[in-house]
């Protein structure tokens, strides 16, 4: 990946879990970081050290990106801080909690769907200005989930729906942006342990019974993750827009 070298980089929910592995692999790549956090800021301050003392340029933002004056903002901020900007992670999103159905409610539906998919799109409408100045093209990746794909376990409806809103956005975007250089793609990770995630929203049981079903018989890790956002971000795959990456160990094949 050493075309990532000196490559201006945003990374939303930085701070922790999926996040904090990709500014890790950018750091490692040579990459300069602008690194947001909403409640995370411990592990953002961690790697914004990392970042110095690998004599890379590093700055941590926090924001509620559910409101898009705070979003806009901090993609202005983190892109002056920087110089510019020439990938944009959209890692973002959590499930919130599991519901049913009828255990769905009007404020629980439009939270996670600000937290998911609302977010995103605020994040990148103020990032599009500044990618469309990258000399060399630029590069956006969005974190979808596989529940986006199969509708995920009991309890991830309004989630599921939400990923499943990112990649046909991903594809909607990639068309749009394509005049002005910018790639836009997706990953779709399958169960990833090692993360707040599944800390907080699967049981042990749950996880011992998922990892039985994965056809390469173990779970993915956040670098598992991380190199695949790092490769759909760099120059040597420039003809790839519009596309998924499904990152599962086999439970889903497209």
């Amino acid at each position: 990946m050493g075309s990532l070298k000196s490559k201006r980089v945003l990374v939303t929910g930085g701070g922790q879990g999926l996040g904090y592995a990709i500014v890790e692999h950018f750091i490692e790549a040579g990459s300069t970081v602008a690194i947001h956090y909403f409640s995370s800021e411990n592990g953002a301050r961690e790697l914004e050290e990392r970042a110095k003392k690998a004599h890379l340029k590093a700055g941590v933002f926090r924001a509620d990106l559910t409101r898009p004056p705070e979003a806009e903002s901090l993609v202005n901020k983190a892109a002056e801080f920087l110089g510019g900007l020439d990938i944009l992670i959209n890692n973002a999103g959590d499930l919130v909690e599991r519901r049913t159905i009828q255990e769905l409610d009007e404020a629980f539906w439009e939270r996670t769907m600000a937290i998911n998919v609302t977010s995103m799109t605020f994040v990148t409408r103020a990032a599009v200005p500044w990618l469309s100045q990258a000399q060399a093209g630029a590069s956006i990746v969005n974190l979808a989930s596989l529940a986006g794909r199969k509708g995920g376990h009991p309890g991830s409806l309004a989630y599921s729906t939400a990923k499943g809103a990112n990649l046909t956005w991903t594809r909607a975007l990639a068309l749009e942006l394509a005049p002005k250089g910018i790639r836009v793609n997706a990953l779709a990770p399958g169960f990833i342990l090692g993360t707040r995630f599944h800390a907080t929203h699967t049981t042990q049981a749950s996880a011992d019974a998922t990892v039985k079903q994965i056809p390469l018989g173990r779970a993915g890790t956040p670098a598992d993750i991380a190199r695949a956002a790092l490769f759909l971000a760099s120059e040597y795959d420039g003809f790839i827009t519009g596309a998924t990456l499904d990152i599962n160990g086999g439970v889903y094949c497209a």
